[in-house]
């Protein structure tokens, strides 16, 4: 019966085949078709390669997945190496059922190597972030552009971060992500 046995795998992205890629953007773009804030494209499937994957499976279908890839934050005087949390996702089905707290938990013991972890929330999955400890980022947002500097106010309120050990962080601060093409944050 589907659902009775889990399995779970970390591994970075080029050990994953062209099949379990494919598997894993078809599960993102399906769940992210009716994100009021967007369709899952090119840039952010982009965004969540070159790191690592973790990845849920039940009965040969992948049914959730998290990305970490590192990222330069820059805070106060402060280049901090982040693992920054991408592509967080599970299969509409099988919601509520205790995944997305096992993908977040690999996730979390991934970001010690890192000064903090980051993430762009959405709405809806603001509060199993904030169950475990991750906060909002209240202080301004900017990005490093080819332009310099540019303030980020559409992505007030969905940067959260969870510090890592010995990270001073002041959340009131201003926090600048390093630049990429599609959305900054």
């Amino acid at each position: 019966m589907a659902g009775t046995t889990l399995k779970q795998r970390t591994c970075a992205t080029a050990d994953l085949g062209p099949v379990q890629l494919a598997g894993v953007r078809a599960l993102l773009v399906d769940a992210f078709a009716g994100d009021p804030d967007g369709d899952f494209d090119d840039h952010d499937w982009d965004h969540a390669l070159g790191g690592h994957h973790v990845l849920v499976w039940d009965d040969g279908y992948v049914v959730g997945h998290a990305a970490v890839v590192r990222r330069h934050l820059v805070h106060g005087s402060r280049t901090l190496r982040c693992g920054y949390v991408e592509a967080v996702v599970v299969r509409a089905d099988r919601r509520r059922r205790g995944i997305g707290e096992r993908l977040m938990a690999e996730v979390e013991r991934l970001l010690g190597g890192y000064d903090l972890g980051a993430l762009g929330a959405t709405d809806e999955g603001r509060l199993l972030y904030e169950r475990r400890g991750w906060r909002s980022w209240r202080g301004r947002l900017s990005a490093l552009t080819p332009d310099g500097v540019v303030a980020t106010p559409d992505d007030q309120g969905s940067v959260m971060v969870r510090p890592g050990p010995g990270a001073e962080l002041d959340l009131d601060g201003e926090l600048t992500c390093d630049w990429r093409s599609g959305d900054l944050w």
